[in-house]
């Protein structure tokens, strides 16, 4: 039985569509990633499997059955926004979310200490929620998540603007849940961690799914290097000629950026710039991977914030 089916999903704001006729299938048992920009539909997915909203068309199946209140005690939920109360305890926040899923007081502390050891906050349950850093506050989240068990974890970018000891501190503690069953869904615009972590992922561009599979499988046909040029007079002759090149896999062109996949850079870069007229400003190089793959398959760049990130 699949973890998730979305058929023909439709979710509108006033005259925006936040779902376009959204169709997706998460398998049970794995950490799958929504993968796209902030507005591609990532959150209002989430919302939707989570019951808090209700699609205006299409269908909408978890574990086969519609999203009900009832549904929620086999899920747990980690938001964008911290939704910690910073003026109470680690355990106070653990035992009033486990008492809401009908754990008593000492099964939330039982558990909770459990937890906060895998996610490297042992001896915290009774530490001030003010005294932790932001990443500890992100896994406590996730520790609540967790406490009672649940078969499906939905997580909504839950490692922005923590550093990467904590991001590895949370995936680490999440990479046994797939194992026993369980499914982990999360929302993403950081390709390059997600290609680490996921089992399969889609990437979504304002609100549709433009492709899926496993990271391999999106990969696909993609050769062992990126190439990413400023290049913002690209003619199309120019970057037909390009692609015939033996060792170019793709190319992808739009609004000044180029991304071409080589089998070597070194013997390719050379070759661009001898290209009569050609007006390339800048020039990035790396191993292929998710973020070239989204370029690849939806013919846009990422956008994120990052200013190490690809032109």
């Amino acid at each position: 039985m699949p973890a998730i089916e979305a058929e023909g999903i439709v979710r509108s704001y006033g005259d925006h569509r936040g779902l376009d006729r959204f169709t997706l299938l998460i398998p049970t048992g794995c950490i799958f990633g929504l993968l796209g920009p902030n507005g591609s539909g990532k959150s209002t997915f989430l919302s939707l499997v989570a019951g808090a909203e209700r699609p205006d068309d299409g269908t909408l199946r978890v574990f086969d059955s519609d999203p009900a209140p009832a549904l929620r005690r086999r899920m747990g939920m980690v938001f964008q926004e911290s939704t910690l109360d910073p003026v109470t305890t680690v355990g106070e926040n653990l035992e009033v979310a486990g008492r809401l899923f009908g754990l008593t007081r000492a099964m939330c502390r039982k558990r909770g200490v459990e937890l906060l050891e895998q996610f490297g906050l042992a001896d915290r349950y009774d530490a001030p929620v003010a005294q932790l850093s932001g990443g500890m506050r992100r896994r406590v989240e996730m520790v609540r998540a967790l406490l009672h068990d649940p078969d499906l974890v939905l997580l909504d970018e839950p490692t922005t603007g923590i550093d990467p000891g904590e991001r590895q501190a949370i995936w680490e503690a999440l990479a046994a849940w797939p194992a026993s069953g369980r499914t982990v869904v999360v929302a993403t615009n950081d390709l390059v961690e997600a290609d680490g972590v996921c089992d399969a992922a889609a990437f979504l561009r304002e609100g549709c799914v433009a492709a899926m599979g496993t990271p391999a499988e999106l990969k696909a046909g993609l050769q062992r290097e990126a190439v990413w040029l400023e290049w913002p007079n690209a003619q199309e002759s120019d970057l037909e000629a390009v692609w015939k090149w033996s060792s170019v896999g793709s190319v992808t062109a739009e609004d000044g950026t180029v991304q071409l996949t080589v089998d070597d850079a070194t013997s390719v870069v050379p070759r661009l710039f001898r290209i009569p007229g050609a007006d390339i400003r800048g020039v990035r190089i790396h191993p292929a991977t998710l973020e070239d793959a989204y370029f690849h398959h939806v013919g846009v760049p990422m956008a994120h914030d990052d200013p190490e990130a690809p032109l």
